[in-house]
């Protein structure tokens, strides 16, 4: 059987005093001795007393909670920035309530209808590969809760957001290829429907052209490497049928992928591949 949870009643009628003075001393109220505080702390603690954080926050209006929608809770960086958040949020006194979208637009919509209804103080957000238009999202700041985006760009949306410039570290990864002597570089791309991935296949670009070397579609891998297995049967084509000399990979994992199957097929990398 369950086991009832202690309430402030329990407490007052195991120390006979009122409800409304167990309820002012576990709130620290200056009205109470601190002899009546420690006992009420004392009694809580033997009941197993939690305080009812839900009554509370419909009390006052405040639930100390905040909202995070993530694409992938297994992806490393994903993991790290949720690390961040909670570390951030706690030491501020707020918990975090998680929900991850898979990189699907409908668990995005389910995820942010529960943090509202779980009555959030505000959500972070990095959006799903499938995430186009921003009505859900303009809809909870109607609502008056804000929103934070990170990693991925929203546009049309008066919000703070949290990004790297994609362009640049492309364009940097790219011309230090082209600085070690690469000429034909191949490139995996982040998903062309994010601003990330069309950022990066940017910066790609303008680095080649920059270095007077043509752009070349048939060693540009479009579309979202999920994995170092896509990335690597993606990396054996290339160089079965193409044979770039190096390549610039759109997040770790394909960066891994790509690797693995160079040393396969006998290349050294950096020296080789």
């Amino acid at each position: 059987m369950k086991k009832r949870t202690a309430t402030i009643k329990d407490i007052a009628r195991k120390l006979e005093i009122s409800p409304s003075t167990v309820s002012r001393a576990l709130k620290d109220h200056a009205e109470i001795s601190k002899e009546t505080k420690e006992l009420v702390k004392k009694v809580a603690e033997e009941l197993n007393y939690q305080p009812n954080s839900l009554a509370l926050s419909l009390r006052y209006s405040k639930s100390n909670t905040i909202g995070v929608v993530i694409p992938e809770i297994t992806h490393f960086f994903f993991s790290q920035v949720i690390s961040g958040i909670e570390d951030t949020a706690n030491a501020q006194g707020y918990s975090v309530l998680l929900t991850q979208s898979n990189d699907t637009l409908e668990r995005e919509l389910t995820g942010v209808q529960t943090l509202f209804n779980n009555r959030v103080e505000g959500i972070l957000i990095g959006i799903s590969e499938e995430t186009e238009t921003f009505e859900h999202l303009d809809a909870i700041l109607q609502r008056g809760i804000p929103i934070v985006a990170f990693d991925r760009k929203i546009s049309g949306l008066n919000i703070s957001q949290v990004l790297v410039d994609d362009f640049k570290g492309a364009y940097d990864a790219t011309e230090h290829l082209i600085q070690q002597g690469y000429k034909r570089i191949a490139h995996l791309t982040a998903p062309l429907t994010l601003t990330i991935g069309k950022d990066r296949l940017a910066g790609y670009r303008q680095a080649l052209e920059d270095n007077s070397l043509p752009y070349d579609p048939s060693i540009v891998v479009d579309g979202s490497i999920g994995d170092d297995k896509e990335a690597s049967r993606a990396t054996q084509k290339l160089l079965k049928e193409s044979r770039p000399d190096g390549l610039f990979a759109a997040n770790d994992m394909a960066a891994i992928g790509a690797i693995n199957t160079a040393i396969k097929e006998g290349l050294r990398v950096p020296e080789d591949f």
